[in-house]
């Protein structure tokens, strides 16, 4: 192990001369947490007046901040459970701001678990048009579909594909392409025995051949005129400048894009390519010496043409029975539906789909859409992603805890509370940010807050 962390520091000199022992140092100390708020949810300014951490700016991402305290513990704090903010590494956060998606447009993050870059996408694109979040990993796409919801994401579709096959499917289609290419994550060698034990300049360059056949499918999901952003968490220019190099020799149709460039951002190094093409300096490099996070390689490329193709809307496709279980639930407990358009039934699931359902046979489904709730026994049962989907003042009952409450840690951890209120749904929220759902009745309110998200006891 010991030995494949100096082989890698070693080859590391090579690219950084002295600046590698800063570079070493970095990779080594412990980070500080830090978060980009969901302004999904409320504005950067807002929170920032609220957080009940220190705060310090993110120098190249207007939502992010660093927390400058070790023992701050983020992620447990009921703003982390509303869906305020998701913890991300600071280098991470450039790929929403580098992609820059308007909303209207249609995202595609084509390696998109455990979610970080995909509900930054989301939060940009303002939930108005169609963000698909692919991850071919099983147990990957669970975390990533939890992490949209949390963050009251109801524009993206959750596929478990592989990029060949979306390529078959939606080729020409996306006005914005993430590639956050799976990578040799150089970035995490000194704190990831795991990882440094799958190092070596031979993974390198197996890696580099991966990354170079999903960048060329991501190459066929682009539109015309559409921009295409290769990302990596690693150093190695076979990983990168190599990579992108190889890509432009084979892509002549795209363009390596000049960025706006920030002082703490370093460029592309052509001289560390075998193929030394001059734009490859139009990359952006972040070191973990000169700013904060632990690094990343981004590269900004551009289609040419300027063809938007046509955008078909989904269409209500939910049965009779189940369109009034749930009209009836919006009625009742809402002061409107909060989704109206492109409702489904996909298995007992009520949906909202942000595209048609049909250009999803045969493809495998995590969430086809927003999930509003399930058709059981005649019923509509509010699903947790409603909840987080929703403000608070669209709720006809809402029980609000401020963050002193002690029922609110109740809450969390999957406890039953009294309350004296009208039989039905109640959104539960921590001030005005929902957490979840509970059922009164008699003078209790069952917990529907998820299993899986529940706080330990032992941290109460």
């Amino acid at each position: 192990m010991a030995g494949r962390w100096e082989d890698f520091l070693q080859r590391m000199a090579c690219l950084l001369g002295e600046e590698v022992k800063p570079f070493a140092e970095a990779l080594r100390r412990s980070e500080f947490p830090a978060l980009r708020v969901n302004t999904l949810k409320l504005l950067p300014e807002h929170f920032a007046k609220r957080s009940p951490f220190p705060l310090e700016p993110v120098p190249w991402c207007p939502e992010g901040f660093v927390v400058p305290d070790i023992g701050a513990r983020p992620a447990l704090h009921p703003y982390h459970a509303a869906g305020l903010y998701y913890l991300q590494d600071p280098a991470a956060m450039l790929a929403g701001v580098l992609l820059d998606p308007r909303p209207g447009e249609w995202v595609l993050d084509l390696c998109a678990a455990p979610g970080g870059k995909a509900t930054h996408l989301a939060a940009r694109l303002q939930n108005c048009g169609v963000l698909v979040a692919n991850d071919p990993n099983p147990r990957r796409v669970t975390v990533l579909a939890r992490n949209l919801e949390r963050i009251g994401v109801t524009c993206a579709v959750v596929l478990q594909e592989e990029p060949a096959r979306l390529a078959q499917r939606f080729a020409g289609l996306f006005d914005r392409v993430l590639v956050d290419a799976p990578c040799s994550g150089e970035a995490t060698l000194a704190h990831d025995p795991e990882a440094r034990r799958r190092w070596s300049p031979k993974k390198l360059r197996s890696m580099a051949a991966w990354q170079g056949r999903i960048l060329a499918e991501a190459a066929r999901l682009t539109r015309p005129g559409g921009y295409l952003l290769y990302a990596t968490c690693t150093f190695a220019p076979e990983e990168n400048e190599e990579v992108i190099a190889s890509f432009l020799e084979a892509h002549p149709e795209f363009r390596l894009v000049e960025v706006e460039r920030h002082p703490l951002f370093d460029r592309g190094h052509p001289e560390w390519s075998r193929l030394p093409l001059p734009e490859l300096a139009r990359a952006v490099r972040l070191w973990p010496h000169r700013g904060p996070g632990k690094g990343h390689f981004y590269a900004l490329l551009q289609k040419e043409g300027e063809e938007t193709p046509p955008r078909p809307q989904p269409r209500n496709l939910l049965p009779l029975e189940a369109e009034k279980a749930y009209r009836t639930f919006c009625e009742r407990h809402l002061k409107d539906a909060p989704a109206k358009e492109g409702l489904v039934l996909w298995w007992e699931g009520v949906y909202r789909v942000p595209l048609p359902l049909e250009m999803l046979e045969g493809l495998r489904v995590l969430r086809p859409g927003w999930w509003l709730g399930s058709f059981k026994q005649g019923k509509f049962v509010p699903d947790h992603a409603l909840a987080l989907g929703i403000k608070a003042k669209q709720a006809n009952q809402v029980l609000s805890f401020s963050l002193s409450d002690p029922r609110l840690k109740a809450y969390l951890r999957g406890e039953e509370l009294p309350l004296n209120a009208e039989e039905g749904w109640v959104l539960v929220a921590v001030e005005e940010f929902p957490l979840g759902w509970g059922y009164c009745r008699q003078g209790r309110l069952r917990n529907f807050y998820p299993r899986a998200w529940r706080l330990p006891t032992s941290l109460s």
